[in-house]
C-alpha cells in the first residue's frame, strides 16, 4: 500500500510540473502578441513627429492618446489571444481617421493656437467667428445698425457700446473719484491718472501719455492731421470731441450748467474752470513769483511777463503782443470792428470778454466778492483794485512826480496833467478834455440834460403849485363887502 501511495504522489507532482510549464508558454505567447500590437503604434508616432506640419504633429499627439487608452484597455483583457488584438488595432486606426477630419475641433483644445487664416492679409484667428468678423474690415460690411441715429457697425458689441451715447449709460465707475465712463478702456486710462502712470511716450517730443489713443491724438499735433470736419463752416479738427463741442457754437447748445449760479457752458472743461471762481481754487502756480492761477493758459500767458516774449506784432503800429488773440483784439482798434453786440441794448464791443462784462450791467450779477468787507463787484479787475483799499498797496508810480496810484487807469489819468494830452473831444463845439467823465458832463450843456434833482426843492415846488390852485378862505373883509 505504501508503494502504491508513493507512486500516486509522484504522478501528481509530475502533473503539477506539466501544468506550470503549459501556463508559462501561454504567458510568453501573450507577451509576444502585445508586442506585435504595440510596435506599429510606436513606429507611427515616430513617423508623425518627423512631419514638419502642425496638423501631423496634432495627429501624432492624438495617436499617443489613443495608444495610452488601448494600453489601459489591454490590462482588462489579459485573457485575450493574438486574434483578439486585431480588432483593437483597427479601432485605433479608425480613431486616427476621425481626428484627421476634425482638425478644427482639435485645434480648439489647444489654447493659443490659430487655425483660421485671412486670405487677404494673412492674419490668423483661433475661432472662425473671429475670422468672419475680421473679414468685414476688408469688405466694408456693417450689418449692425443703430435704430436711433442710423449709424452702422461691423460688430454687435460695438453697437451695444454706441447705444450708451443715446441712453447716457455709464456702467464703469472709478472707485477713487466715482467718475463714470461708457467704455472700460476709458476707465482703465482714467485709473492711470490716479496712479500717475504714463507708459506711452511720443518719439517726437518725448511727452508721456497714459493710453495709446491719447498718444495717437497727440501725434496729430506734429503731423497737422485733422480728420474731423464741420459740415457747416468747414473747420477741421484733430479730435472728434473738439468737433462735437464746436458744433454747439452753431446750435447754441449749452448742456453743462453750474449748480451754484446756474450759468451754462458748451464744454465740460469750461464748467470745471468756472467752478474755480466759486471755490477760489488756483491749481497753477508761477515758479518765479509764486502767483497762482485757476487756468493753465493764464499761467502760460503770465510766464511771458517774466520772459518778455512777444511773438505777435501789429503790422500797422508795430506794437507787440504775447498772444495771438491779444493781437487780434488790438487790430480792431485800427479797423473799428466791433463784432460782439448786446442783444438787450444793442451796444457793440470789440471782444467777447467786454460783452460778457457789459451783460452784468443788465443782469446785476456781481460774482466777485471781497473777503474782507463783503462788497461784491461785477469785474475781477475792480475787485483787485478794491483790495488795495484794505492793503494800502499802490503799485503804479508816476515817473515824473513820483506819485503812486492803486490802478493803472488812475496813473494814466494823472500822467495827462504832465503831458497836457486831451484825447476826448466834444463833437458839437470841438472842446477837448483829458477825462471821458469830464466830456460826459460837458455834453449836458448841449443836450440840456439835468439828471440830478433836489428832492427838497421838488417838494417845495409841488407845495406852492397846490397852494395856487387851492380856493382862498373868506375873510371878514369879504363878508362886509357882501
Amino acid at each position: 500500500m505504501l508503494a502504491i501511495y508513493n507512486i500516486y504522489c509522484m504522478c501528481g507532482f509530475i502533473l503539477l510540473i506539466l501544468c506550470l510549464f503549459q501556463e508559462g508558454e501561454q504567458l510568453v505567447l501573450k507577451v509576444e502578441t502585445d508586442t506585435v500590437m504595440l510596435s506599429p503604434t510606436y513606429e507611427e508616432s515616430d513617423h508623425s513627429e518627423a512631419e514638419p506640419t502642425s496638423d501631423h504633429q496634432l495627429l501624432s499627439n492624438n495617436s499617443h492618446v489613443a495608444e495610452s487608452r488601448d494600453q489601459k484597455g489591454g490590462k482588462h483583457g489579459d485573457s485575450g489571444s493574438a486574434g483578439g488584438g486585431e480588432p483593437k488595432k483597427k479601432k485605433r486606426h479608425h480613431g486616427k481617421n476621425k481626428n484627421s477630419t476634425s482638425t478644427d475641433i482639435q485645434h480648439n483644445t489647444h489654447p493659443g493656437e490659430k487655425s483660421f487664416s485671412c486670405d487677404t492679409c494673412g492674419k490668423t484667428f483661433q475661432f472662425k467667428s473671429k475670422l468672419n468678423s475680421h473679414l468685414r474690415t476688408h469688405t466694408g460690411e456693417k450689418p449692425f445698425t443703430c435704430k436711433t441715429c442710423g449709424k452702422a457697425f461691423t460688430l454687435n458689441n460695438i453697437l451695444k457700446v454706441h447705444m450708451r451715447t443715446h441712453t447716457g449709460e455709464k456702467p464703469f465707475t472709478c472707485e477713487i473719484c466715482e467718475n463714470a465712463f461708457r467704455h472700460r478702456r476709458s476707465l482703465t486710462a482714467h485709473m492711470m491718472t490716479h496712479a500717475g502712470e504714463k507708459p506711452y511716450s511720443c518719439k517726437t517730443c518725448g511727452k508721456t501719455l497714459s493710453d495709446s489713443s491719447s498718444l495717437k491724438i497727440h501725434m496729430r499735433s506734429h503731423t497737422g492731421k485733422k480728420l474731423f470736419t464741420c459740415k457747416i463752416c468747414g473747420n477741421n479738427f484733430s479730435r472728434i470731441s473738439n468737433l462735437i463741442a464746436h458744433m454747439r457754437t452753431h446750435t447754441g447748445e449749452k448742456p453743462f450748467s453750474c449748480k451754484t449760479c446756474g450759468k451754462a457752458f458748451s464744454r465740460r472743461t469750461n464748467l470745471t474752470v468756472h467752478m474755480r471762481t466759486h471755490t477760489g481754487e488756483k491749481r497753477f502756480t508761477c515758479e518765479m513769483c509764486g502767483k497762482a492761477f485757476s487756468r493753465r493758459t493764464i499761467l502760460t500767458v503770465h510766464m511771458k511777463t517774466h520772459t518778455g516774449e512777444k511773438r505777435f506784432t501789429c503790422e500797422i503800429c508795430w506794437k507787440a503782443f504775447s498772444q495771438r488773440s491779444l493781437k487780434a483784439e488790438h487790430m480792431r482798434t485800427h479797423t473799428g470792428e466791433k463784432p460782439y453786440s448786446c442783444q438787450t441794448c444793442g451796444k457793440d464791443f470789440k471782444t467777447h470778454r467786454l460783452l460778457n462784462q457789459h451783460m452784468r450791467t443788465h443782469t446785476g450779477e456781481k460774482p466777485f466778492t471781497c473777503k474782507t468787507c463783503g462788497k461784491a463787484f461785477s469785474h475781477r479787475t475792480t475787485l483787485t483794485v478794491h483790495m488795495r483799499v484794505h492793503t494800502g498797496e499802490k503799485p503804479f508810480t508816476c515817473k515824473t512826480c513820483g506819485k503812486a496810484f492803486k490802478s493803472h487807469g488812475d496813473l494814466n489819468k494823472h500822467v495827462r496833467i504832465h503831458t497836457g494830452e486831451k484825447p476826448f473831444t466834444c463833437k458839437t463845439c470841438g472842446k477837448a478834455f483829458s477825462l471821458s467823465t469830464t466830456l460826459s458832463l460837458h455834453m449836458r450843456i448841449h443836450t440840456g440834460e439835468k439828471p440830478y434833482s433836489c428832492q427838497t426843492y421838488m417838494s417845495c415846488a409841488s407845495l406852492l403849485q397846490s397852494l395856487r390852485h387851492h380856493p382862498r378862505p373868506q375873510t371878514a373883509k369879504d363878508h362886509r363887502t357882501e
